[in-house]
């Protein structure tokens, strides 16, 4: 029988949790988090420092290798940190903090600001365009919301999307997702997210919604499926890869989250964009990656966001 890869020691062990997560970090030695040098440092062993202490020859800061991470400043331990991560990236439709409350032994609020903070780092740095190179995108929105309670909080009645939080996606056929909680579907609300995440020789797929027209002529083509009249495949025509993503989200948000606040909205997204995205990867590499992604990113307050 295959050993749990949670009893690894980094996952065990709060030392060793820490010179695993300096070997992903600093591959090339200690990296100076005040001022960027590299390997110049040496490691305090004083009886008063505390452990992985480093400190810069050039600027003569200390640092360890959580400063400028979302893990700086937090007292849950190292390793109950990176079963967190791996718990999360292994998860195919989300975790809640009061399920990772009861696995690693926090209270729900350190889960919850654990989870959010797992999330940050799940945001990509940078990105290419969409369908560079000729490549096909699919762009749909979709809609999120408790019905009964966002329409009585809103003041809103009858049919209609106008009290549900909107989210609009692109997703390049064979390649990656790319999601925005915006305000409101409009041509003004979409016309610079699609130029500025959609490559000019990219051929564009989109349901029959008029907000695509005018923007679709920016692109090498922009064919339309009209869902209205029962359409939904035509040749190569069809924003079937999008739906497809957003029945993954949906998934998660109604199965595992249940209830999303407007102002958290964008991390919940972004999680699931991470998931799609990563989709090839094992649990191990989706962790790995998200480890990557923790510096730079140093959340404060989530609850503010």
């Amino acid at each position: 029988m295959a050993e749990s890869i949670l009893n690894q020691p980094q996952f065990q062990n709060e030392e060793k949790a820490r010179e695993y997560l300096e070997a992903l970090r600093w591959p090339n030695g200690p990296v100076c988090p005040h001022c960027g040098s590299v390997g110049k440092h040496y490691i305090l062993t004083g009886k008063s420092h505390r452990k992985g202490l480093w400190k810069c020859v050039d600027c003569r800061e200390q640092f360890t290798v959580t400063v400028g991470t979302v893990f700086e400043r937090s007292k849950v331990k190292l390793n109950l940190w990176l079963q967190a991560v791996h718990l999360v990236c292994a998860s195919k439709n989300g975790m809640s903090s009061m399920e990772l409350h009861r696995l690693l032994g926090v209270t729900q609020k350190t889960a919850w600001f654990m989870l959010h903070r797992i999330r940050e780092a799940m945001k990509p740095e940078s990105g290419g365009l969409l369908g560079s190179g000729g490549g096909t995108v699919e762009a749909d929105e979709t809609y999120w919301g408790n019905t009964k309670r966002s329409k009585a909080a809103k003041g809103y009645k009858g049919r209609g999307y106008a009290h549900k939080e909107k989210i609009v996606s692109l997703v390049e056929r064979g390649g990656k997702v790319r999601s925005f909680h915006v305000q409101a579907v409009t041509a003004k609300t979409l016309k610079p997210i699609l130029l500025a995440q959609i490559a000019k020789e990219a051929h564009l797929m989109t349901d029959e919604a008029s907000m695509y027209t005018k923007v679709g002529k920016e692109f090498a083509s922009h064919n339309v499926v009209t869902h209205s009249a029962g359409e939904y495949v035509r040749g190569k025509a069809h924003t079937n890869t999008i739906e497809g993503f957003f029945s993954r989200l949906k998934r998660g948000l109604i199965g595992t989250y249940h209830h999303v606040g407007s102002q958290h909205l964008s991390r919940y997204v972004t999680e699931f964009d991470f998931r799609y995205n990563t989709r090839k990867s094992t649990d191990a590499e989706r962790a790995a990656t998200v480890i990557g992604g923790i510096g730079g990113k140093r959340l404060m307050y989530c609850h503010s966001l």
